[in-house]
């Protein structure tokens, strides 16, 4: 989320003269924050979800406002569309075992509070995206795009009725096509089914969209069509600067892993898509970059020769350990990258942030400008929150006892409770295991970037493999070589490991979490053994069976995902005719479904198995508990 402060935004125009003043004193912000808080020691693991789920009913709700007065178990954000709304704990959760039990019973909560303020006849439901977003009469009450644009940029399917009215959501929207100085352009492949048309194609009534949509590809245009999904987020508050930074780069080669692991968005404007992750909609639906900066013109008016969307993966490791594999070409600003060295950053951390700041000021509030450099960070912020990678590094913010943080981006929301917890509590214990046995993920980045756009290939999980790490261990570390006698080990004669000496070589997703003997010892089996060194409560121990059960059993292919489980549902649905369109009845009766299984009002077998009770679970030591 961005800062969702009130006052009056400025135009495009208006912002583009304050860019520089922004970046100065954005800059200068980060540097003040560094020098008080780089020795700040000791603190705590504390760390908290964001499930930000969508309300589809007979009518768009501004939830957050009707909510946030009503809760203290909770807080609620309002999202960049009206029919979205962001939840998390009322306060965050803390570094004990125990703590990982609570997070169902407090998404259940969110679900139960946000049901309590709708009528009857609605729901909220958490999918990623909604099937039929964009298509005629989607909202109710209905608000349909004149048939005339009123101008070059106006969207073909959505209006600026389904956004959400605060000042940000609006000024983001327009300033991020002003700047790009054309349409938005999102083009998904089409999943080519028996009946799909072929080619497929689509004709549209403005120049600007005809030129911009491409053959066997379902064409949108607008940001709602990628800020208009939903997603789950964990934020980890590490004890240090240094920490943080370690946690960022080993959790940043796990973000496509986890992301194919969750995979729920198959569906976009009413089309069956041949992708199953919302990511690269998303990156294409926030890309505000001029065609110079996109490489399809010389630069001539513009700095820099951009490479990726707003919205993408990160392209530099933080830490010291990860130098040697940051091989993407990083694009800086060179005066601003010198402003921060000479300010005693050192080199890693003064590219990453002068990296970012690559990038324009795209909401600025005219009340917020001239602000105080040493209590405030707004201009820092206004960069920082729309850099959206799939790790972000946060800085404590100014005058508060909050430490240094990283936030988990990649994860797509799941129908139930249990599933995100599950999610949730996995990628904590992963990062519990990272810092106790010392763990190395890192690979070079440009392998990070070819895993992530595997992840959202259909059927990731069974169907593609990923690079990783060969050898997990730093250095031999005595007691991860005790828990896990098989982390280390290669075997040059199977089919999943190069006879080569590359650290790193291609895995199936089931070996990545639940390993193969002689290969690597796997995600699930290195938490198992952590966890046989730690106290935990049978209450809990039983929770976590269950979650990284289901972990594991996505992971070999035994479970669905979310988004497999949506194609074989409109596959086999009645009215579906093999020609890629899902039409209002399949829509609607997805939806139900959808619904009755996150009430928890059906089984859905496919997806997950039904909780084991705590007496059938085998017996397990318990070590002493740390946090």
């Amino acid at each position: 989320m961005g800062l969702l402060v009130e006052g009056a935004t400025l135009t495009w125009e208006q912002t583009k003269e304050l860019a520089e003043y922004v970046h100065f004193h954005g800059i200068q912000q980060f540097i003040n924050i560094y020098n008080r808080l780089k020795e700040r020691q000791r603190d705590v693991l504390k760390w908290g979800d964001e499930v930000r789920p969508p309300n589809y009913s007979d009518v768009y709700l501004p939830l957050a406002l009707i909510l946030v007065t009503r809760s203290h178990r909770m807080i609620w954000h309002p999202e960049f569309g009206r029919h979205m709304v962001e939840g998390t704990p009322g306060k965050p959760y803390g570094g004990t075992m125990a703590d990982l039990n609570t997070v169902e019973a407090n998404m259940r909560l969110r679900r139960e509070e946000v049901l309590s303020v709708l009528q009857e006849d609605e729901t909220v439901s958490s999918i990623t995206v909604y099937p039929r977003f964009g298509c005629p009469g989607f909202t109710w009450p209905k608000s349909e795009v004149p048939a005339a644009c009123p101008d070059a940029f106006s969207s073909l399917f959505v209006t600026s009725n389904v956004i959400n009215t605060h000042p940000r959501f609006g000024t983001l929207r327009a300033n991020i096509q002003y700047r790009r100085g054309e349409k938005i352009a999102i083009n998904v492949p089409i999943f080519r089914d028996k009946n799909t048309p072929s080619p497929f194609v689509e004709t549209f009534s403005d120049e600007a969209s005809s030129r911009a949509a491409l053959p066997d590809h379902i064409y949108m245009d607008d940001m709602g069509f990628g800020m208009g999904n939903c997603c789950l987020q964990l934020t980890f508050q590490a004890c240090s600067i240094s920490e943080a930074r370690y946690l960022y780069d080993q959790l940043a080669p796990l973000c496509p892993i986890v992301m194919a692991l969750s995979a729920a968005s198959p569906l976009y404007r009413g089309y069956v898509s041949d992708i199953d992750c919302r990511w690269g909609v998303i990156a294409a639906s926030v890309d505000d970059r001029t065609r110079e900066e996109r490489g399809l013109e010389p630069l001539k008016n513009c700095k820099f020769r951009i490479h990726k969307s707003r919205y993408d993966s990160i392209d530099s490791y933080l830490s010291i350990f990860g130098e040697k594999y940051n091989d993407l070409e990083l694009v800086k600003d060179e005066k601003l990258y010198e402003q921060l060295l000479q300010a005693g950053i050192d080199h890693l951390l003064a590219q990453h942030i002068a990296h970012l700041f690559i990038r324009d000021p795209l909401v600025i509030y005219a009340e917020r400008i001239e602000i105080d450099d040493e209590q405030e960070s707004d201009h820092f912020e206004n960069i920082q929150s729309t850099n959206w990678q799939t790790m972000r590094f946060k800085p404590p913010p100014p005058n508060t006892t909050i430490g240094w943080r990283v936030e988990f981006r990649p994860t797509e929301v799941q129908l139930t409770d249990f599933e995100n917890s599950a999610f949730v509590v996995f990628v904590v214990l992963l990062t519990r295991v990272i810092l106790s046995y010392n763990l190395n993920f890192l690979i070079p980045l440009s392998k990070v970037d070819e895993n992530l756009k595997s992840a959202q290939k259909r059927d990731a999980v069974r169907q593609s493999k990923f690079y990783f790490r060969k050898d997990i261990g730093t250095g031999g570390n005595p007691e991860l070589s005790c828990c896990c006698p098989n982390v280390n080990n290669t075997d040059s004669d199977n089919e999943e490991f190069n006879t080569d000496n590359e650290e790193f070589t291609l895995m199936s997703i089931d070996t990545i979490i639940n390993g193969k003997e002689g290969v690597f010892a796997g995600l699930i089996p290195i938490i198992n053994s952590y966890l046989e060194n730690m106290y935990v409560d049978v209450e809990t121990r039983c929770s976590i069976f269950n979650y990284l059960r289901l972990i594991r059993k996505r992971a070999s292919g035994e479970l669905k995902t979310t988004s497999c489980w949506i194609r074989d549902f409109v596959a086999a649905h009645p009215h579906y005719k093999q020609d890629s369109v899902v039409s209002d009845r399949i829509n609607y009766d997805l939806l139900v479904r959808c619904d009755r299984i996150a009430r928890g009002l059906e089984d859905c077998p496919e997806l997950f198995d039904k909780p084991i009770n705590k007496s059938k679970l085998p017996t397990q030591p318990n070590g002493p508990e740390r946090s």
